[in-house]
Parts: structure tokens; C-alpha cells; sequence
């Protein structure tokens, strides 16, 4: 095999990023040498406005055909809407709601934004059963604990993306949701037989299969059982024994970012790159901040893998005739219309209301701020673009007093996000409530911990179309029929 077509086949496993809103000419120089495509981070400044994005993505199209792929969820993970919240309900709220209708035409409107502006590998939807409620990455971007419900509303997500032409990517293979663990941060472990794997972690998977998932996306973690220590982006075993052997998977396989400490940071980039085309991957991601010096050291370190005999050429050629083949799925994929209607009224569907909310008028609305992962990052949410008067609050710094004094002859509305994951949160919580019986708790995230007897609402999701939802719900804001975020 010459240089340059192993090089070219080196090329053609990299979806690699790059800084700004103009594609860099080492980009441009890349996919017209067979690099397979890109990743679009929101905080590389990738996504400044769809006008924008547009534009990149086409100019990017005049040199090559690529694969032109984003971590676009729409919920509270948004990249398309990383400045204001994402428009549409996440995961969470769309499995608690239980209409697989609603999930299809959610995603289907979804796909139809990210086609509109170039993008046509999505890494989304999870197909994660999150059975710990302590999980600190993955929550309420799942669909619930359940699998057969978690496979339903994943087979429809499918759906829906594909509908509108664009490739969904079902991820965290074999399963993030039973993880207490960050695997940007370290190696995350599934304590799971391969029966209780079966039972749970691949029922989702399975349905994605059978939709006809253009993708799969490998998760940074091990599962003692199948992988030993190695994550399962690295194992041969969990990518070609089990997603390609037992489930029959024949589609494209692409890895979580590589730049994560669960995947690389024992090894390095270069050789965890090598590693997952070894284990059975076909696309890599390489992370966020892996720009032209680094792309090139993970060519040349594939490149001489090949030529030491540790990595077969014929893996290369065999993962560049699957990405060649869902390129051509995507020539010929439907289309569909943006349907933001869709998100408002399945984020009011999803709202559950226990007690009877009354406030008076201009009532103290007081968030709790939570820390962000960094799947979903610094991306806003709250009742801020509707109610003027929010206080936000550090709960372990806040003084109970100085917050009853404030909220003195006025209507309280507390909201929290995943408080079940925070003392601190639960601390002030109880502490104002005892003063406040007649105060309204809002939880946006995963509605895990309550008190008794005061009015609760819980919306599942902290995406801008939770919260309008929420407002309306405890009488905030007054519902319009119909209506769309924007």
C-alpha cells in the first residue's frame, strides 16, 4: 500500500475540529486529502448563529462532500442553541411524557434545523438506561430507567432524525446509565453480567438496530465482564464481539471524543485512536481542541501502525467502505420542515404539577444555581427570559433568613436542578419551606428527591422550552395556543 493512499485511508477516519466561524485552510487542505469530516463545537466558536453555520458548512462543502457532524441532543445538551437553551424538550421530558408520536416528530423538526444549516451526523439520541440517580454525565439526557421505555423513544428519535436526512448516532455503547462516574474525567464502570447487560443496557441499542441507525457512538467506559479494565471504545470484544457479532450492527461506528481521560489519558490521543480502529471503530472523534498539529500527529501515528503490522490496512479499508456507504445513504435521505411548535407543546405535555400552585402577582423567584457537566456546558436556563425579578443563588453560601426577609409578603418560587445530587440544595430547601409551607418548588432536572405536602412541579429538563412550560404551568406566564419558542 503506496504512502499517499494510506494516508488517505488514515484521512478517512478523522472527524476533526477546528477554532472559529471560518474553516481553517488546514481543514480545507484535509478533506481535499479523503479526511472523512468535522465535528462543530460551540465552544470552538463553530456555532455563532445558523445565517453563520450555514455558511461554514458550505464552504466546507466546496471542497469536499464530508460528514459534518455535532453533539446536538435538544435538550438541556444543545450546540445549535447554546446561547439561549435549546427550543425543544430533552430526553427525559419525551420519556416521562411516554409518546413515541411526540419523540419522532420532535427529533424530526430537530433534524430538519440541523439540515437546514449543513450538519448531517448528529450524535444523538442516548440510548442510556440511566439507572443511577447520582449519574453525573448522563441524567436527564436519557430517556428514563426503564429500557423498554428508554427503546421506544430511541427507536423514534431514529426515526425522526432520519426522516429528515440526517444520520443519527445511538450512543453510549454498551451503556453509560448505570455509571456514578464522568468519563471526561476518568474511567466510569458498569458493574453488569452480560445477562443484566442483556436485560438492560442493550435492549435500547437493539431498538436503535432495528430503526436502522446510521451510527453507533462507543462509550469511555469499562465493564468488567466483557471489557476487563479497557474502556469499551478500545475493546474488541464490546465493539466486534458484541455491537458487531451479537447485535449484528453493520453500520458505522464512531467514537466518543478521544481527548476524554477515560479514553486517553493513560495513553494518548494517538494511540487511543489506533487502539479503537483496532477494536472495530470506523470514525474518530478526537475532541474538542484537537486542531492541526495534533490531527497530525493521530494521521502519522495510524499511518506507522500500518506499517509495523500492529494495525491491519484492510481495517482502514473496511471502515472507509462503511463511512463511504453512509455518505451515500445521506445523498439520497429525505427532508423534512421545522416544526418548533413541536417542542413548546411536548416540553407543556411533559410538565407534572402535584398540589395547586397559587402566587400572587410579582412573586420572588429564586434558582439555585447548579453546576453544569461538561456534556452540557455553560448553556442558560431558568425563568430569566420570562420573569424580571430571579435571584440566583450559591445554596451553600445563601442565608435562609436574608431570603425569607426578601421574599417578605411576596409569593416564593423555588427552583432547583437535580437537587437530589446536592445537600446543600436540600438543606435550604427544607430550611425555607419550614417558614414558607405555601412556597412552589420547581425541579428541572430529574425529579428524584421532594418534600412532602408543599406544591411541586417537576418538568425534566432544564431546556428553554421546560422553563416556558414551567412558568405557565405554576401561573407565571400565560399560555398562547400554539405558539413557538424562537
Amino acid at each position: 500500500m503506496s504512502d499517499p493512499s494510506l494516508e488517505r485511508l488514515a484521512n478517512a477516519t478523522l472527524l476533526a475540529p477546528f477554532p472559529g466561524a471560518v474553516p481553517p485552510r488546514w481543514i480545507l487542505e484535509g478533506l481535499e486529502r479523503g479526511m472523512t469530516g468535522v465535528t462543530l463545537f460551540a465552544i470552538n466558536g463553530n456555532v455563532p448563529g445558523a445565517g453563520e453555520l450555514a455558511g461554514l458548512t458550505g464552504e466546507l462543502r466546496r471542497y469536499a462532500d464530508p460528514l459534518i457532524s455535532i453533539d446536538e441532543e435538544g435538550g438541556d445538551v444543545t450546540r445549535l442553541a447554546h446561547d439561549t437553551g435549546s427550543p425543544y424538550p430533552g430526553s427525559a421530558a419525551l420519556g416521562a411524557l411516554d409518546d413515541p408520536a411526540v419523540t419522532r416528530r420532535v427529533h424530526r423538526s430537530l433534524g430538519a434545523e440541523l439540515r437546514e444549516v449543513g450538519v448531517n451526523l448528529d450524535f444523538a439520541p442516548s440510548a442510556d438506561v440511566n439507572t443511577a440517580d447520582d449519574n453525573p454525565i448522563i441524567g436527564t439526557r436519557a430517556f428514563g430507567s426503564d429500557p423498554e421505555t428508554v427503546a421506544r423513544h430511541v427507536a423514534a428519535a431514529v426515526a425522526g432524525l432520519q426522516e429528515a436526512g440526517v444520520a443519527a448516532c445511538a450512543k453510549h455503547f454498551p451503556g453509560h446509565g448505570a455509571t456514578s462516574q464522568d468519563s471526561h474525567l476518568e474511567i466510569p464502570t458498569v458493574d453488569a453480567d452480560l445477562p443484566l447487560l442483556e436485560r438492560r443496557e442493550l435492549v435500547p441499542f437493539r431498538a436503535a438496530i432495528e430503526a436502522g441507525v446510521a451510527s453507533v457512538m462507543t462509550g469511555h467506559l469499562r465493564v468488567p465482564a466483557l471489557t476487563g479494565d479497557t474502556p469499551a471504545t478500545l475493546s474488541h470484544a464490546a465493539v466486534t464481539g458484541l455491537l458487531r457479532g451479537a447485535l449484528g450492527y453493520t453500520g458505522v461506528v464512531v467514537t466518543d471524543a478521544l481527548d476524554m481521560r477515560a479514553a486517553s489519558d493513560a495513553i494518548g490521543i494517538p494511540e487511543a485512536s489506533v487502539r479503537a480502529l483496532l477494536a472495530g471503530s470506523d470514525l474518530l472523534c478526537l475532541g474538542s481542541k484537537e486542531f492541526e498539529d495534533s490531527v497530525r500527529a493521530i494521521r502519522e501515528h495510524i499511518v506507522e501502525a500500518v506499517r509495523q503490522g500492529r494495525l491491519p490496512g484492510e481495517r482502514l479499508e473496511e471502515a472507509a467502505s462503511r463511512v463511504d456507504g453512509l455518505k451515500a445513504w445521506l445523498t439520497k435521505a429525505g427532508s423534512a420542515e421545522v416544526d418548533r411548535v413541536a417542542g413548546l407543546a411536548a416540553a407543556r405535555r411533559a410538565v407534572r404539577v402535584t398540589g395547586t400552585p397559587s402566587l400572587a402577582p410579582k412573586p420572588l423567584v429564586v434558582e439555585f444555581q447548579a453546576p453544569s457537566n461538561i456534556a452540557v456546558g455553560p448553556v442558560p436556563w431558568g425563568f430569566g427570559p420570562w420573569v424580571p425579578d430571579v435571584l440566583r443563588v450559591d445554596a451553600d453560601q445563601a442565608d435562609a433568613r436574608e431570603l425569607l426577609e426578601r421574599a417578605h409578603g411576596r409569593s416564593l418560587v423555588l427552583v432547583v436542578r437535580d437537587a437530589h445530587r446536592y445537600a446543600g440544595h436540600r438543606d435550604l430547601v427544607t430550611a425555607l419551606l419550614a417558614a414558607r409551607p405555601d412556597a412552589v418548588l420547581v425541579e428541572m432536572g430529574l425529579p428524584v428527591w421532594r418534600p412532602e405536602a408543599v406544591p411541586y412541579v417537576a418538568t425534566y429538563g432544564a431546556t428553554r422550552a421546560n422553563a416556558r412550560a414551567a412558568a405557565e404551568a405554576i401561573g407565571l406566564l400565560e399560555p398562547v395556543t400554539g405558539d413557538a419558542l424562537t
